[in-house]
């Protein structure tokens, strides 16, 4: 397939899959086997990464996604998100909060025989957790302040818990 097919299934995959909120359309559009990375996370296959979608569509059934940017080479394709979405559903054991949030992810797919195969996303996710005014501002900003200077997050998270 061609760079401009591979960015079509990402463009389909964005407002066919992710904001009409279609999980059949995963099935359609990734491969069996299809790996997906988060951060620390890695998610194999599509049963695993159709549980790990469905908490995130019930906590934000207005879930929208809009993408900024788009690249494309070989059989890779990176894209630049802005999420867009209301809390009304329990998140990591976060209740709803009523809140609107606006995030900015990154995701790269590689694309093999039309379907996607693997993908690496990066979320921001403490931006989530303060919109939800789950982490107070300053505690993001000690957190990569001490992230920053290379000490390690169990280490940081006991410094500031005493």
């Amino acid at each position: 397939m061609s760079t401009e097919d591979n960015k079509a299934l990402i463009h389909r995959v964005n407002e066919e899959g992710l904001n009409q909120h279609n999980p059949a359309l995963v099935d359609e559009m990734c491969a069996p086997n299809f790996v997906f990375h988060n951060g620390s996370r890695t998610i194999q296959g599509l049963p695993a990464y159709k549980r790990y979608l469905a908490p995130f569509f019930s906590a934000f059934p207005d879930a929208h996604f809009t993408t900024e940017a788009m690249v494309a080479e070989g059989d890779t394709v990176a894209v630049r998100r802005t999420f867009r979405g209301t809390h009304k559903g329990s998140l990591m054991g976060i209740p709803p909060t009523g809140r609107q949030v606006t995030i900015s992810d990154i995701v790269m797919l590689r694309v093999a025989n039309g379907k996607f195969v693997e993908a690496w996303n990066n979320i921001d996710e403490l931006g989530l957790l303060r919109q939800l005014r789950v982490i107070p501002a300053l505690f993001g900003v000690v957190l990569l302040g001490g992230l920053a200077t290379g000490m390690g997050l169990s280490v940081l998270v006991r410094k500031m818990l005493k």
